[in-house]
């Protein structure tokens, strides 16, 4: 990815080149299998006509008169005050009304991309509003987003400014969403739309996807199916407070706005800013959930995430295995063992750090990055050393934009923490932890010359975990002035994404890992400075199928951080064979988080095995399309997803049970996305039976597989005393 192609948030976009418009008034924008059609004619309001499948020019030319009512593309507050709206001010004169119309049309071509921007104009103030549709000519994702000028002698205040909005035809429309807690992340909540308001919405300030997600799915052919029906799908790309509403009110649509959550953060802009508005992601497809899912994906990789080309790397991370408990024998000892297992990468986690206040638990030591030698004598360099010795990379836990009140960076600067004025701190994670303020240009510099200390010390570092565990739980900025303290939210969002620019722009090559008490920042928004995400600190690998198939409906395996962990696990004390454990760590970016030293000489044979198969289907898993089968939210006894190859050569079948019951009969599975007039050699990965599986290596053509698929037997063939009632599948697939 070229970083320096990356549009930030705040960051204006000039448009150039004429739009052929399809009529005087028409504007139709498409992706490669969707249209955007929007009526636009000067001097009046920019409306919508239609979002869904690809259309001609004849169709989208002859909309109006196909259409029932029209609505505004970008609707405004003011002259008309009943609808919700995507946009409202206050003027400096105090007046609240906006009369926004079609000023010009005109697009420009950028790194790939197409951007149409169509400029709106208020009719009495000199108020200027961009709305902007990016598309990629291989794609089938949009963005759009807008950007508000102030050109009053004055500021003004922005109380609303949403993204984007999208009428949504009433009918059988049923909302898929995400929410969750620590631990218990993504977990798929399925509902109809009724009358009323329905609104997802964040107010963390900096881990907005811990509770709730900003993105959704809407089914338009009733309830959600995951390879057929009509579906749109929609993602917000934004790290911060996010709020999304959802009006069915007494017309024929329900109102979609998306976009910053505007409570507490009402934004004062000067004369002659310019304030601009995160994507929002929009993308339709007639195969369902999957088929959303896989142009999400294919996106995702190519535009939004760090190196989504590059193949992820099997990692063992140290927290589950020793937690604080770091030394220089220790992290030697894990190295050892993972590249014995054949992983490639090390990470050291939390607990390496600290001179005056050492890194012993949580209560200290954050904002002090300097080694602590009593624990490593060699320091970094005889980590990094020892990890090249056993012919594997290194890497390294960092929270950087947190400080701990025991720390020495506290001590010389209480003044950049997180803080009313006039008010005590309020204190986290070990009744220490504070947030440095991101928006202060002083902390944005200590910020990255914490990564930049490290890497240029030590440019063998090929990892960083990157944490963040707190939100914003006081309101205050010691940096900001008085009238601006309601910019605290995004002033953070900005300083942080202009942190990471330069970052990136100084280290493009190493990977970063965005951790925020597990899967707080699973959010297209943040993630084109990272290449992955932590999914969850919980790595039970039941509750774990659940929260991967939530996590997976917008984002692809390449960034889903899956690990094997320990048995009983620590968090749900659940006690499940490694074979199950391997087998769903398998499904993302499969790692470690355990000590090898408490497995069995077999465990580890195992776990070998399976790191040498996953390197066979990782090209396939990361790179694949996604097609979902059977959902553990169906209840039906077991899970089931696959990932075919582009070339649909491959495929890398899965197969979960997630219960337990007596001569209970479980559904078959038949597959998708598989050439019809191929033949797929059946190969079982990480077997455990005594005796192979009928089918294997037996050829079937895809036509087949689709049509009948393979029955899975319940239970394992082992010898009786290692039977459990745990079972799972790994099946590759190839071509004849």
């Amino acid at each position: 990815m070229n970083w320096k192609s990356i549009t930030l948030l705040f960051a204006t976009i000039v448009s150039s080149i004429t739009v052929t418009e399809i009529s005087a008034k028409n504007v139709k924008i498409d992706t490669q299998n969707t249209s955007l059609v929007l009526e636009a004619e000067k001097g009046k309001k920019l409306r919508h006509l239609y979002y869904g499948g690809k259309i001609s020019e004849n169709d989208a030319a002859a909309l109006r008169s196909a259409s029932g009512k029209i609505y505004s593309a970008y609707p405004d507050y003011g002259m008309i005050t009943l609808p919700e709206t995507a946009i409202a001010m206050i003027h400096s004169d105090g007046d609240m009304t906006l009369d926004l119309v079609v000023d010009g049309i005109s697009s420009t071509h950028d790194n790939g991309a197409d951007i149409t921007t169509v400029t709106l104009k208020d009719t009495h103030y000199p108020v200027v509003v961009k709305v902007n549709y990016k598309t990629w000519k291989d794609e089938n994702v949009m963005e759009t987003w807008s950007e508000i000028t102030n050109n009053e002698k004055s500021p003004v205040t922005l109380t609303r400014f949403a993204s984007g909005y999208l009428p949504i035809r009433s009918g059988n429309v049923w909302l898929s969403s995400l929410h969750g807690a620590w631990g218990n992340e993504t977990r798929l909540t399925e509902e109809p739309l009724t009358r009323g308001m329905k609104v997802i919405k964040s107010h963390e300030g900096v881990r907005n996807s811990r509770f709730d997600h900003s993105e959704v799915m809407f089914s338009l052919d009733g309830k959600p199916q995951e390879n057929t029906g009509r579906t749109i799908g929609a993602a917000l790309c934004y790290g911060g407070n996010y709020k999304l509403r959802i009006d069915t009110d007494e017309t024929d649509s329900h109102h979609f706005f998306a976009g910053i959550n505007e409570e507490d953060s009402h934004y004062k802009l000067g004369k002659g800013e310019t304030f601009v508005t995160p994507p929002l992601a929009l993308t339709w497809s007639d195969e369902g959930l999957s088929g959303v899912s896989r142009s999400f994906h294919k996106w995702g990789r190519n535009h939004r995430l760090a190196h989504g080309d590059t193949p992820r790397k099997v990692l063992l991370n140290s927290w589950e295995g020793v937690y604080f408990d770091i030394n220089e024998k220790g992290m030697a000892n894990m190295m050892k063992n993972i590249a014995a297992m054949g992983g490639e990468l090390f990470v050291m986690d939390d607990g390496w750090f600290g001179v005056k206040y050492p890194r012993n638990n949580d209560s200290a030591g954050l904002g002090d990055w300097t080694v602590d030698t009593r624990k490593l004598p060699g320091g970094i360099q005889g980590l990094v050393d020892e990890a090249k010795k056993n012919g594997i990379k290194f890497g390294i836990w960092i929270e950087p934009e947190m400080v701990n009140s025991k720390s020495e960076l506290f001590e010389k600067h209480p003044e950049y923490i997180i803080k009313p004025a006039n008010r005590k701190a309020k204190f986290g994670r070990g009744k220490t932890q504070l947030i440095l303020d991101m928006s202060n240009p002083e902390v944005q510099d200590i910020v990255f010359n914490i990564v930049d200390t490290l890497m240029t010390k030590y440019p063998e570092i090929d990892y960083i975990k990157w944490d963040a565990n707190m939100d914003i739980e006081n309101h205050g900025s010691q940096y900001l002035p008085a009238d601006k303290q309601s910019h605290l939210y995004i002033g953070y969002q900005k300083g942080l994404q202009n942190t990471l620019q330069r970052i990136r722009a100084k280290y493009p090559d190493v990977t970063i890992q965005a951790c925020a008490s597990g899967g707080g920042r699973v959010n297209y928004g943040i993630l084109p400075w990272f290449d992955e995400f932590w999914t969850s600190d919980n790595t039970d690998a039941l509750q774990r199928i659940y929260m991967q198939w939530g996590t997976s409906y917008f984002f692809p395996a390449i960034a889903m951080g899956s690990h094997i962990s320990a048995s009983p696990n620590h968090q749900t004390h659940r006690i499940i064979p490694i074979k199950y454990r391997t087998d769903v760590a398998m499904s993302g970016r499969l790692g470690m988080e355990i000590q090898p030293d408490d497995m069995t000489a077999e465990e580890k044979e195992q776990t070998k095995r399976a790191i040498a198969e996953y390197k066979q289907i990782r090209p396939v898993v990361q790179f694949g399309d996604i097609y979902r089968l059977l959902s553990p939210y169906d209840e039906k006894g077991a899970a089931s997803l696959m990932y075919v190859a582009p070339e649909k050569d491959k495929a890398v079948f899965y197969w979960w049970k997630t219960r337990a019951f007596r001569n209970e009969i479980l559904p078959r599975i038949t597959m998708k996305g598989l050439d019809p007039e191929k033949e797929y050699v059946v190969h079982e990965l990480n077997r455990i039976d005594t005796k192979p599986l009928s089918f294997e290596g037996k050829s079937f053509s895809g036509k087949f597989l689709m049509e009948n698929g393979l029955e899975i037997p319940v239970n394992h063939k082992l010898a009786k005393k290692n039977e459990t009632d745990w079972s799972s599948r790994v099946l590759y697939l190839t071509e004849k």
